[in-house]
C-alpha cells in the first residue's frame, strides 16, 4: 500500500510524545538553545527585482485600471526605470498611470512619455 503523506491522528500523537520526552530529558540550558536559533529574514525590499517582473506588473496593473485602461501603452523598462509611451484621451488619465507605475515593486522612476490624444 503506497503511503499519501498523511499523518494519522495516531502517529502525531506518538511523535508529539516522543519529542515532548526527548525536550524534558533535556538539561535547562540546553531547551533554550533548541528552540532559539537565529533566522536570517528576508523581505522582498533585500531582493533585487527584475526588469522583466517590474514590467509584468506594470503592464497588468495599467490593463486592469478602469480610468486608464492602459493595455494600449508602450512600456519599456531599464535598471528600475519605467518608461510610458502612447497616447491617451485625457490628462487626468495620464497622471493616474504615472502614479500607478511608481506604486509597483522594484521601480526607481517614472518617466512618462505619454502624449494627449485630441478628439475629433
Amino acid at each position: 500500500m503506497r503511503s499519501t503523506g498523511v499523518q494519522w491522528p495516531v502517529k502525531m500523537k506518538s511523535s508529539y510524545l516522543v519529542s515532548a520526552a526527548f525536550l524534558a530529558a533535556l538539561p535547562m540550558g540546553m531547551r533554550a538553545q533548541v528552540f532559539v536559533r537565529p533566522v536570517p529574514r528576508m523581505s522582498f525590499a533585500d531582493k533585487a527585482v527584475s526588469d522583466d517582473l517590474i514590467y509584468d506588473n506594470v503592464k497588468r496593473r495599467l490593463a486592469e485600471d478602469s480610468d486608464v485602461k492602459g493595455g494600449g501603452l508602450d512600456i519599456d523598462v531599464k535598471q528600475g526605470v519605467v518608461t510610458l509611451r502612447g497616447k491617451l484621451e485625457t490628462q487626468r488619465q495620464i497622471d493616474k498611470a504615472t502614479r500607478i507605475a511608481k506604486k509597483v515593486n522594484g521601480v526607481k522612476k517614472v518617466v512618462n512619455e505619454i502624449q494627449l490624444s485630441l478628439k475629433p
